[in-house]
């Protein structure tokens, strides 16, 4: 076998030519000469029979090797390992009916093998290439090119091609443009920490990587593009999570001479046509819309998913003069009723207590309703008046639990917004294969930053607020909603816009609220105040997060698995391991002395 190895030469492909994908074939060929090429899934010794899996991009075909139409190349056979890349030249013919694989999109068929060529070896891979992987993510993320290799992964990328394909196309079709913008430019106050590049023709002085196009897109408004598309990089330099990446990429749009119905109508038709493309699922149009302060209220999240019946429901004035003192001094207590939950270990509440803690809950009040008593260490606290008012309001019913939060409103909504979603999944309340689209509006304008004593652009600072509501900016800031609106899909928000402020009087009233004196307005943002005066039409836009988008449509719960190389919660590439040190040659080009440095590489 060592010397049948060792005198399988690599060839060149010469004059073969792919004739099909490994994925295609079908009984529709059957007697057709093809010519396939891959790698070696596996290989399976029959005696005198080899049988190989042969895998592609586009799925999987079993080849065999017999000695009938040639006795040499099955001897050969014998030599090759899993991810050896081969070609093969042979004829289609069906499968023996104990051998059909109905699983297989190919599994009615086979290809006899008459030649192949070793195009290449393989070193034993450090996992299985197969879509039931163990290895651990970091090991995957260090050898991606092996990882993209395995069905789920490739699917997942030819998912988004399609996707964005589909986008493009639509939007060309509605009279967009694509318009390339910058990637280096300037660093403004958008909100988010910006990757910063030094400038060799300009010492001292740096460009940053955009956050997003935003300024440039309302530039290009200025300039009379009318509507705008851009499949455009972005670049934050945040705390990471399973769906945020440092950089990014989204879908960009602005149009001219619009209100909130006109961008949303667009962003409906084209995210419905996506769908339908691409998944043969069907959104009706127009979706569900919600105001910020009815989602929080019911769902404690402003990206609520809806796809079923869970809500919270505040009764703070039911159980205001409690015996149970957290009840009684608590800024706000809510209830969310989960039917039939009473099935709930002790166990499991205190895993869901020990949850709920991650987002400032001290703890987590809960009744079992039983036929004759409510189960519950604080339902001795309880008045009868309370249980009947809490009854009623909740529509408690024998074999219910109820789920108590009492804190201030931000704790409250958001451990129990998240603690919903935890519920749904363990009682599966959420239907299968689903999609629930829903427009979140009427955001606050503002929101306050306690630590620095001053109030932030809630998306960002060229949001116009509610008409009627740009006289509240210098009484009531608090008071003051955006003309902001967010699509939410199943708990995701998937994109997100507004209408922008378009006169320049307006964008510095709404700076000069944020803390941003006239001279920094000018010094940071002089060349949009300058546009804004010089016939800037109404206009407004929306984002979608692509990798996001992605991730729902593909069933994933990571963006890391729908692109193609993704960092690290430490923002980190495995494969290529970046970032990396550079040499001191190119630190003195650029005018940089690093504070600390314990590894540079010299040239």
């Amino acid at each position: 076998m060592d010397d049948i190895k060792s005198s399988l030469q690599i060839q060149p492909l010469g004059w073969w030519v792919r004739s099909n994908g490994c994925g295609e074939l079908n009984l529709e060929h059957e007697d057709r000469e093809v010519c396939l090429m891959g790698w070696v899934q596996y290989r399976r010794d029959h005696g005198g029979l080899i049988f190989i899996d042969l895998r592609d991009r586009d799925g999987l075909t079993q080849v065999v090797f017999t000695p009938e139409l040639n006795a040499q190349a099955l001897e050969e056979a014998h030599a090759l390992r899993s991810e050896y890349v081969i070609a093969v030249r042979g004829v289609v013919r069906q499968r023996p009916k104990d051998m059909v694989n109905p699983n297989l999109r190919t599994g009615d068929i086979e290809v006899a093998v008459r030649e192949f060529k070793l195009l290449n070896r393989s070193k034993t891979p450090p996992f299985l290439i197969e879509d039931r992987v163990e290895a651990a993510e970091n090991l995957r993320l260090k050898y991606r090119y092996l990882d993209l290799r395995r069905p789920i992964m490739a699917k997942n990328l030819l998912l988004r091609s399609q996707v964005v394909h589909e986008i493009r196309a639509h939007l060309q079709a509605s009279g967009f443009v694509e318009v390339e913008t910058p990637v280096l430019t300037r660093s403004t106050p958008e909100g988010a920490r910006d990757f910063l590049v030094p400038s060799r023709l300009s010492p001292g002085h740096f460009f940053a990587l955009p956050q997003s196009p935003q300024l440039f897109k309302q530039l290009l408004m200025c300039a009379g593009l009318d509507r705008y598309y851009q499949v455009v990089k972005c670049f934050r330099d945040e705390d990471l999570r399973a769906d945020r990446q440092p950089e990014f990429t989204q879908v960009d749009m602005e149009l001219s001479f619009v209100e909130e119905e006109g961008v949303m109508s667009e962003a409906e038709n084209m995210i419905a046509g996506l769908f339908k493309e691409v998944l043969g699922v069907q959104l009706e149009i127009p979706f569900l819309r919600l105001n910020y302060v009815q989602a929080v209220a019911d769902y404690g999240l402003d990206r609520p998913d809806v796809r079923f019946d869970l809500k919270l429901k505040d009764v703070t004035d039911v159980v205001r003069r409690s015996g149970f003192n957290l009840f009684a001094k608590a800024e706000m207590v809510k209830a969310m009723r989960v039917p039939g939950g009473g099935e709930l270990s002790r166990k499991e509440i205190d895993d869901y207590t020990n949850f709920v803690s991650i987002y400032g809950a001290k703890g987590l009040a809960w009744i079992k309703v039983k036929d004759n008593e409510w189960q519950s260490p604080i339902a001795k606290f309880l008045s009868d008046a309370e249980r009947s008012d809490l009854t009623r309001v909740l529509n408690l019913e024998p074999g219910d639990i109820v789920f108590f939060q009492a804190a201030s409103p931000e704790v409250v909504n958001n451990s129990l917004g998240y603690l919903r979603l935890k519920l749904a999944h363990r009682f599966k309340l959420i239907p299968e294969n689903t999609f629930a689209p829903i427009w979140i509006m009427d955001f606050p304008l503002l929101e306050w930053d306690a630590d620095q004593k001053r109030w932030n652009a809630r998306h960002h600072p060229f949001t116009a607020p509610k008409d009627g509501h740009m006289e509240l900016l210098e009484k009531n800031p608090g008071e003051v909603l955006a003309r902001a609106y967010d699509m939410v899909i199943n708990g995701q928000e998937v994109g997100g816009g507004s209408i922008r402020i378009h006169t320049r009087a307006d964008q510095e009233r709404m700076f000069a609220a944020l803390g941003i004196d006239k001279h920094e307005a000018e010094d940071k943002f002089g060349f949009l105040l300058q546009a804004l005066e010089q016939g800037a039409p109404p206009h407004g836009g929306i984002a979608f997060g692509l990798d996001r988008l992605i991730m729902l449509m593909a069933g994933c719960s990571s963006i890391r698995d729908v692109i193609a190389f993704p960092k690290t919660q430490k923002a980190a590439c495995l494969t290529t391991e970046a970032p990396a040190g550079v040499a001191p040659r190119q630190l003195r080009e650029l005018g940089i002395r690093l504070r600390e440095q314990e590894k540079v590489l010299d040239n």
